[in-house]
């Protein structure tokens, strides 16, 4: 072959290497395209105004609340909380069209009291729709909504909601026997006798939202969970917060979401990607999508970038790139159980830092817990994962164990290192599973890994 020859066939074998990275950028641009943070008009309503006052002891709800009424009606602007302790018993409604800017110094101290939660609003628990207590902050099907500033939400949930311990009992089981009989919502409604603890922050139905550099402390349950929205913006939020179930942010039945400059220190996931659980999930049917994560420190007493396992109406086109994952359970982590159903698919991970680990490097796991008996196996498909770099693991650099039948499929990992681990990687019942300078404990990978035996590794 003469050397033109050879040139065009390096061409083309180049081509076909690089072509799907290159759709991958491509798709990465658009999404991009579709998430732009809303604006507000030049208006400033002062809750002082209003009636707040920021001796930490006096309830300003109703101020606040009027205040954020009184902007929407007028076409919209920021609401103003000025440096100083306020405290409200209650929850923060936003409406359309309001930016909630707390300045530097302003701390919103919130209720510690389940009551004040009261009534009960349409809401999703661990991916289940029931009526239950009102998240913090909470909005139904409104547009253009933002919390700014450089204040503080303190949920005061270490004192009461922290305390319940819903995880196994007869409350939970009954709600998510609920969703797998598709009873009515409106018939989900357990009253005050429930012991699910609400969200931080949930917006439910909502489009163009911002969330922008305010500290967020001492949650309830899951922090930041926008649920059905569109045009989610997520950047420079600190979360510290370590109670119980305390995921950092929950996109769930979500499009175009950018999650960037975050620094999470958080009790659970740091950033725990969802599309509804079991039936509930079929149900509501609407997929996550379109989510880009990047420049973020995570720090979590579970898992850092997580998928699932709540995930069941499928997620996909999914980006996440140049992440500091301190340490943790699993660095990055796609997990379900043959309830679920759905799918995962189309997932970008690219230059990821990892401290160590307990389990997995990157884990995928097709029997997370939970499972009551049903057999959906989920979809996992076509993920790349690249530029991965940790320094040490409990149990093994790599795990990816599908089931009978059900392979994982079209897995890539290029360019990932950990330093140290008991097991290089744990890999059974996959389909297209590649290495490509990959070294796990020391020992280069080949690029055709073969199969191992199974082995479970704990979860949470």
């Amino acid at each position: 072959m003469n050397r033109k020859g050879l040139i065009f066939v390096v061409s083309i074998v180049g081509l076909f290497i690089f072509a799907p990275m290159k759709a991958q950028l491509v798709n990465f641009k658009n999404i991009l395209k579709n998430i732009v943070a809303p604006t507000f008009p030049n208006r400033n309503f002062n809750i002082t105004n209003y009636g707040a006052l920021n001796d930490g002891v006096t309830d300003s709800r109703s101020s606040i609340n009027k205040a954020i009424t009184v902007c929407s009606n007028q076409n919209g602007g920021a609401v103003i909380v000025p440096s100083g302790k306020y405290y409200v018993a209650g929850s923060i409604i936003l409406k359309s069209n309001v930016n909630l800017h707390l300045e530097e110094g302003a701390e919103i101290i919130f209720s510690s009291n389940p009551k004040d939660y009261t009534p009960f609003v349409l809401t999703n628990w661990e991916g289940t729709q029931l009526y239950n207590y009102s998240p913090l902050v909470y909005a139904y099907q409104v547009s253009n909504i933002a919390i700014t500033g450089k204040g503080t939400l303190n949920g005061s949930a270490s004192k009461v909601f922290a305390t319940w311990r819903p995880q196994g009992s007869v409350l939970q089981n009954r709600l998510r026997q609920m969703g797998i009989d598709q009873m009515p919502v409106a018939k989900r409604n357990f009253g005050l006798e429930s012991n699910l603890p609400p969200s931080m922050i949930q917006f439910v139905g909502c489009n163009n939202i911002l969330l922008s550099d305010v500290r967020i402390v001492d949650s309830p349950y899951w922090v930041i969970h926008p649920v059905l929205c569109n045009n989610v913006t997520v950047r420079g939020v600190e979360i510290n917060s370590y109670n119980l179930n305390n995921d950092g942010c929950d996109p769930e039945y979500t499009l175009n979401v950018l999650i960037e400059n975050c620094t999470f220190n958080v009790g659970d996931d740091a950033i725990a990607i969802k599309a509804g659980r079991d039936q509930d999930g079929w149900r509501v049917g609407k997929s996550t999508e379109n989510i880009i994560i990047r420049n973020c420190v995570l720090n979590s007493k579970c898992n850092g970038l997580c998928i699932g396992s709540e995930m069941s109406a499928g997620v996909q086109n999914v980006f996440m790139e140049n992440v500091k994952v301190k340490n943790c359970l699993s660095g990055i982590y796609f997990k379900s159980n043959p309830d679920r159903g759905g799918f995962i698919r189309n997932i970008w991970v690219r230059n990821v830092e990892c401290d160590s680990v307990r389990t997995a490097l990157i884990r995928f796991e097709t029997n997370y817990h939970g499972s009551r008996g049903g057999f959906y196996p989920t979809l996992f498909q076509n993920f790349l994962i690249e530029n991965v770099k940790g320094d040490s693991s409990g149990d093994c650099g790599f795990y990816a164990v599908g089931l009978a039948n059900h392979p994982l499929k079209d897995i890539q990992l290029k360019n990932v290192s950990l330093r140290s681990c008991k097991i290089p990687y744990i890999m059974k019942n996959v389909e297209n599973v590649t290495f490509e300078d990959v070294t796990l404990g020391g020992t280069k990978m080949p690029v055709n890994p073969a199969e191992t035996s199974e082995i479970k590794l704990d979860s949470y």
